[in-house]
């Protein structure tokens, strides 16, 4: 992976330390290894990243940025990964993290009519939280694993491609 490509659409370290968020973390945020771009760093920030994007929890770019940090794995493309789950994308994603925990509990899917209300909400999610975590925690390890090995194979293809161009 190129640094300068990755490096135009990462944030600067002092605006991310600055961050009203991420500046609780404090001295923590010295680590240089949270804003170096390395095959390690950026694989694993990616794994962090596509694992807690993948849970249904709030505030998972703070999760996120507290795993990379004890991690020491880059800061910024974790949060960002994190962005997989968007307000377009949520609602697939966790439907079918739902179904695959449903079939690992070996529970039947519900197929309830959802209504637009916080009662039904609240009372659904007392019905399909074990299945929608587990599901979240299962499909987040996989994409963590297969996101982690692509980038380092990646990196790798990239580093020996220009070592030895072909002739």
């Amino acid at each position: 992976m190129p640094k300068k490509f990755l490096k135009r659409f990462l944030p600067d370290t002092d605006s991310m330390r600055r961050h009203k968020h991420l500046r609780h973390f404090g001295e923590l945020l010295r680590n240089h290894s949270l804003w170096h771009l390395n095959r390690r760093s950026v694989s694993g920030g990616v794994a962090v990243g596509l694992f807690v994007a993948m849970l249904p929890l709030p505030f998972q770019m703070l999760i996120a940025a507290g795993i990379a940090i004890l991690g020491c794995v880059n800061l910024p493309i974790a949060v960002a990964m994190v962005w997989v789950t968007n307000p377009l994308t949520m609602g697939p994603i966790y439907y079918f993290n739902y179904r695959v925990g449903a079939l690992l509990l070996g529970k039947q899917p519900t197929q309830d009519q959802f209504r637009a209300s916080v009662t039904d909400l609240i009372g659904s999610m007392l019905h399909i939280w074990k299945p929608l975590l587990l599901g979240g925690v299962v499909v987040g390890l996989l994409l963590a694993v297969l996101g982690w090995l692509l980038v380092r194979m990646l990196w790798r293809w990239h580093v020996v491609s220009r070592r030895w161009p072909k002739q």
